[in-house]
């Protein structure tokens, strides 16, 4: 299975990127997969080229294809206004259409203070919900006093456990090829 991750960070290192990486660390502990991070920061300058001529650069289109055939994402932003980066929504402006439809997808940031943590669910998780991807139910907020603390590897491996169910190989496909809801919602309560 193919799982990407997608990071907005902008700094080296990242905590966006290290929240990223220990997300997927934690889905590859509940079944394996092959995990590739696309890094929004190195793409900057094909994302804007994409919207003033219509055409990605090579690294885009990489990148692009990559979450097209990705079984699962996770996807991370740093919170900037009370929001998404603008870098990390320009990144899904320019995807198809229809990259995302039906697609398992693990929303996070992070930011400087849990007054942020909000932004999960009044920016991203609509973001996705209008994609037509499948946002699981945990997503994963971690600000600066997060890191070290209890609850944010509770939380890590509950949504890595929630994104790992619905990965396709990870679930037991009927004969036309679709799982019952009521399988998919049990294998999220394990």
């Amino acid at each position: 299975m193919k799982l990407v991750v997608v990071s907005a960070g902008l700094s080296v290192p990242s905590s966006t990127r290290l929240l990223g990486d220990r997300l997927a660390a934690a889905v590859d502990r509940q079944t394996p997969v092959d995990i590739q991070v696309v890094e929004l920061r190195e793409l900057a300058v094909e994302i804007a080229h994409h919207f003033t001529n219509g055409f990605p650069g090579k690294g885009l289109a990489a990148a692009q294809e990559a979450v097209a055939d990705a079984d699962g994402l996770i996807v991370v932003t740093p919170v900037f206004s009370a929001s998404y980066s603008g870098l990390f929504k320009s990144f899904f402006d320019v995807l198809d259409s229809d990259a995302l439809v039906g697609k398992p997808v693990l929303i996070a940031a992070t930011g400087g203070t849990a007054r942020h943590s909000l932004v999960l669910e009044h920016a991203l998780r609509p973001l996705f919900a209008y994609l037509r991807a499948v946002v699981v139910p945990t997503a994963v907020y971690a600000s600066s006093e997060d890191w070290g603390a209890e609850g944010l590897s509770e939380r890590a491996e509950r949504a890595a456990g929630e994104l790992a169910a619905l990965m396709p190989s990870a679930s037991r496909p009927t004969e036309a090829g679709v799982v019952p809801f009521a399988e998919q919602l049990a294998a999220l309560r394990r």
